[in-house]
């Protein structure tokens, strides 16, 4: 095998419970992480050395601070395979809370596997993943899954969030750092663990409880975050959320019409994307 093309998806976090800081400043989470069929597209092809890496976007970096470089260097370094032409077309917006970034490394270390044919466990790759970021690992199975730690600690869901996802982005940077730093204020309240499992399996999930933590702290500094949301739902959404500390805030809808009407009120401001979860 020679190349390769390959979908990189989106993913969502329905619900999100920042924990507790960890001795290594890092906090613990609790989330449910849904894939979606949102992607950009991977194409890889096998060169005697060496990583030459093209995107359609002038915002990446071609050199070693790429994370689809750095997932390269990995695998060279863990299995000695040799190079790679990495191409990447970019669809997924920066910075948004869709897992963009780390779910092209994850889709580098899998191509590679598949294009070298080489004989590493998914367990393996997720392992080689944290090193290259906290949502990395998720993307190797991805699908449904709960996530803890830092998200690294993961247990797949047989039941997906089903629904017509709109995703809503603006115009925002939220400084994830910076989201986290300010969650330090308010992190001495109860906070119970929820049973996002238990709930998903139900009949009609009680979605109320899926809360993001992370809006506490950004609706207040980002109230467009807020409107947003509020507009999603009074347009029919059965849930809507930030996802991740943002700055994408999405929907679920029960039916494509009802997604693509509302969408209509979003897309002369907004970046908006119709998608459904991954199968």
């Amino acid at each position: 095998m020679s190349h390769l093309v390959l979908k990189s998806h989106a993913k969502v976090n329905i619900g999100l419970q920042i924990r507790n800081q960890r001795p290594d400043g890092y906090h613990n989470i609790h989330t449910v992480f849904q894939e979606l069929d949102f992607h950009d597209t991977i194409r890889l092809e096998k060169r005697t050395s060496s990583c030459q890496f093209s995107s359609n976007v002038d915002w990446l970096a071609k050199d070693d601070s790429n994370l689809c470089v750095k997932a390269w260097q990995k695998m060279v370094h863990a299995f000695g395979l040799g190079g790679v032409s990495i191409e990447l077309e970019k669809r997924i917006p920066a910075g948004g809370g869709l897992g963009g970034g780390s779910s092209n490394a994850a889709t580098i270390l899998k191509g590679l596997r598949k294009l070298y044919e080489l004989d590493v466990s998914d367990d393996e790759l997720e392992t080689i993943g944290i090193e290259l970021g906290a949502d990395v690992p998720f993307f190797i199975k991805g699908k449904t899954q709960i996530g803890d730690g830092i998200g690294e600690i993961l247990k797949p869901i047989e039941t997906i969030i089903n629904g017509c996802y709109l995703l809503v982005v603006p115009d925002l940077h939220i400084d994830t750092k910076w989201a986290y730093g300010e969650f330090k204020n308010i992190l001495d309240r109860p906070n119970e663990i929820v049973n996002f499992r238990g709930f998903i399996r139900k009949e009609i999930i009680p979605f109320e409880l899926f809360e993001n933590d992370f809006e506490a702290i950004v609706v207040p500094a980002y109230p467009e975050i807020g409107q947003i949301k509020n507009s999603l739902r009074a347009h029919g959404a059965r849930f809507a959320s930030l996802s991740g500390s943002g700055s994408t805030v999405f929907g679920v809808f029960d039916e494509d019409a009802d997604a693509k009407s509302a969408e209509s009120h979003f897309s002369s401001r907004y970046n908006t994307f119709i998608t459904n979860p991954t199968l």
